[in-house]
């Protein structure tokens, strides 16, 4: 089980975030988010039904290129691509490269969502 720890901030508040953590006003503790959601439901997005299904594919058939995962998966190989780019992008599955494959491989199997009033919008 990996657990990924997410939190939902909306983009204001982020940048506010950053910006007092490059000022040094604001340190993030060891535990805090690293992957933050603007919303919950870009996260709901993200991790849909769909895509949670997808994880558990590859979890399941630990498929060695993106074309046998689209056969695992019925979904076409260009949509596939779009949506392992997202969730890479998240850190929630990493895209291996190997002899011209891409080998996709589940980084995140469970989510830990932390939100909250936004503390650092004002």
């Amino acid at each position: 089980m990996k657990i990924m720890r997410v939190g939902i901030m909306s983009r204001e508040a982020y940048k506010g975030r950053t910006i007092a953590i490059a000022q040094g006003k604001y340190k993030p503790e060891e535990d805090e988010p690293k992957v933050w959601f603007e919303s919950i439901k870009s996260l709901a997005q993200v991790l849909s039904n769909e895509n949670q299904e997808l994880l558990r594919l590859i979890i399941e058939h630990e498929p060695k290129s993106l074309s046998e995962l689209e056969k695992i998966s019925h979904r076409r190989k260009s949509n596939l691509s779009r949506t392992l780019k997202t969730l890479e992008n998240y850190g929630i599955v990493s895209l291996n490269r190997e002899g011209g494959r891409v080998i996709p491989v589940v980084e995140a199997t469970d989510f830990k969502v932390e939100f909250g009033l936004d503390a650092f919008a004002h």
